[in-house]
């Protein structure tokens, strides 16, 4: 099959995050992959809300990593201010449509 050079094409995820269970406070990554042309942009959601990364918040320790992938620093419990246990899903749009992957819990073991 060859495919026309240089054909716009609507995001699609090539690489779902998977169920994590890491211990607090270590680091922890959540895999996501997604191909489109122009390169979709890419954000997360937990429980249904949109996840902040270091690029609205520069003290956040979520970062976005080029790729689309969600990379936390040090996970924090439920019990803190900004848990990061929950559901997550990583959605990517261009102006072609949108790509939403499979459901990634996150557990944090441990207090």
């Amino acid at each position: 099959g060859s495919h026309p050079q240089l054909e716009d094409t609507p995001p699609r995820i090539v690489q779902h995050p998977t169920d994590l269970l890491v211990s607090k406070g270590d680091p922890a990554t959540l895999i996501c992959r997604a191909e489109g042309r122009p390169a979709p942009a890419v954000e997360w959601y937990r429980d249904g809300e949109r996840v902040e990364t270091d690029r609205e918040d520069p003290r956040s320790h979520r970062t976005l990593l080029p790729g689309g992938s969600l990379f936390f620093l040090r996970t924090l419990p439920a019990r803190r201010g900004k848990p990061d246990e929950g559901v997550y899903v990583c959605v990517a749009r261009n102006y072609l449509g949108e790509a939403t992957s499979r459901n990634a819990s996150l557990a944090v073991a441990g207090e």
